[in-house]
């Protein structure tokens, strides 16, 4: 059975990371569900750890997000919705077919989204272009897992990505010299 995405905006008092003050704000996540009444109780339940004491959130709108597949990614902090264009060959008409689906997939920038959606491609037997990637406004995603021994492995890792803080990459101008000089 493929998991149904429901995306869920709440409204909820965030604190603010640049000021430190708190503000109301109205964000998007992500929770796979099997109804809009699931999906309800569990982003309210997925919400209680962001927020303090007493506070409380409101549901401003669900709706069925449109993503075939979702995929974290180490080191990773932001999310991408990408179209895959599925391209199939039709006999009877003798034509190409573009299908599209849309992948949400993380990374840091959309040169890296392009290239994790290379990766999460890359068991497709069948041939694909990739025209549309763009930043989704989603702040987090919340899979169901039933809570089976065998999914364990799975649950680790989901949230082991999508939790993982993007590494800086600093220049090294010693190694740069180096590099330049023994290309030379």
């Amino acid at each position: 059975m493929s998991a149904t995405w429901y995306e869920c905006k709440v409204k909820y008092r965030k604190t603010d990371e640049e000021t430190g003050e708190q503000k109301l704000k109205t964000e998007p996540f992500l929770v796979d569900a099997i109804s809009y009444t699931e999906a309800e109780s569990r982003i309210t339940q997925e919400m209680a750890a962001y927020l303090r004491e007493g506070e409380e959130i409101k549901i401003t709108n669900i709706k069925v997000a449109n993503y075939a597949e979702i995929h974290p990614f180490e080191n990773s902090d932001r999310w991408f919705k990408c179209r895959v264009a599925m391209i199939t060959f039709d006999e009877e008409s003798g034509k190409e077919r573009k299908s599209n689906q849309y992948l949400l997939i993380q990374g840091n920038d959309v040169k890296e989204a392009y290239e994790n959606t290379v990766v999460a491609m890359k068991d497709t037997m069948a041939e694909y272009t990739i025209p549309a990637i763009n930043e989704s406004p989603i702040m987090d995603v919340f899979p169901y897992f039933s809570g089976e021994e065998s999914e364990m492995k799975h649950i680790k890792k989901f949230i082991e990505l999508k939790d993982s803080v993007p590494v800086i990459n600093t220049m090294n101008e010693e190694l740069e010299l180096v590099d330049s000089l023994s290309a030379e």
